[in-house]
């Protein structure tokens, strides 16, 4: 016992534990890696703004950037305006720059819902892309093909796909037919337009397809239309979202529901940072403005 060594040198004395764990701290915080960090750079690059396309003669045209929206609707649900947009809620779906040596960007496959935001940015802003070899610029056509995909740098060029669904893969909420960004391109990625009236759906069939008027979009592999649920609400990063999803709700005329009704907005010729329903909103606005305004003055003069 007398020859027993109870220290040595190279022991460590202190709280060494907290030490380790703060010098990880700071790697990571040089890095970019912490979780906060990283919320903060996918909101800087998901929020970037976007340039939407302009259309001169009023069509869609291949290569076209669009905003996809659906206006709302009452009768069933009490649902408002919505924008077809990405859904990267965990630090999971987005690669920083550390990690890949790289531009940071998307990882797919992501999940899809409906925004409320009408401002065009990376978030919600596709580009309707050929399936079939129609080059950029060609008009696009209801009946046609095409496909929706995501602008490229951050969001990385990812595809709007669907099939059907099972009991392991469908909608979170409503448990209908899933919608998600995929980032290889197949047969699940391919849609077309549909004319909105039943009645003239086959004589509008090859026509040009306008910007800003109701349509229907249809899933080539499994017919159903595109959907926004206003009764099933998605808690994402940016708040509180409509599900979307691939199902056709008819009424009881046999017609499509408002649940499947969609605009392709385009940027206003005459403004193109604005599209042209945030034009008629601001102009609403300042036409309750003015009539605050003039019953004002008429107030007054009694």
């Amino acid at each position: 016992m007398a020859h027993a060594r109870t220290f040595n040198p190279r022991v460590l004395v202190g709280n060494w534990v907290e030490e380790e764990a703060l010098k990880d701290l700071i790697l990571q915080k040089d890095r970019g890696e912490l979780t906060v960090q990283k919320e903060g750079a996918l909101r800087q690059n998901i929020l970037k703004p976007v340039s939407l396309s302009v259309s001169q003669d009023g069509f869609l045209h291949f290569g076209d950037t669009i905003m996809l929206v659906n206006s709302g609707g009452g009768e069933h649900e009490q649902r408002g305006t919505c924008v077809l947009s990405i859904i990267a809620d965990d630090t999971s779906d987005f690669a920083s720059r550390s990690q890949t040596n790289s531009v940071s960007h998307l990882l797919g496959p992501l999940q899809v819902g409906g925004s409320h935001s009408m401002t065009p940015c990376v978030r919600n802003a596709f580009i309707i892309t050929s399936v079939d070899g129609t080059s950029d610029g060609e008009l696009l056509r209801y009946g046609q093909s095409f496909a929706l995909r995501t602008t490229a740098d951050f969001a990385r060029e990812l595809f709007l796909s669907s099939d059907h669904s099972t009991f392991l893969k469908c909608a979170k909420k409503s448990r209908l037919q899933e919608l998600s960004l995929v980032e290889e391109f197949d047969f699940q990625c391919w849609w077309k337009v549909i004319y909105f009236d039943p009645q003239e759906r086959l004589e509008n069939e090859g026509y040009p397809v306008q910007v800003n008027s109701k349509v229907l979009i249809s899933h080539c592999k499994t017919n159903q239309f595109l959907a926004a649920l206003g009764n099933h609400i998605l808690w994402t990063l940016f708040g509180k979202e409509y599900e979307l999803t691939a199902h056709t709700f008819l009424d009881s005329h046999k017609a499509e529901r408002d649940n499947n009704h969609w605009l392709f907005f385009t940027a206003h010729p005459a403004n193109q940072n604005e599209t042209l329903m945030q034009l008629q909103q601001d102009t609403v606005i300042t036409d309750e403005q003015r009539e605050k305004q003039e019953d004002t003055q008429v107030k007054e003069c009694i």
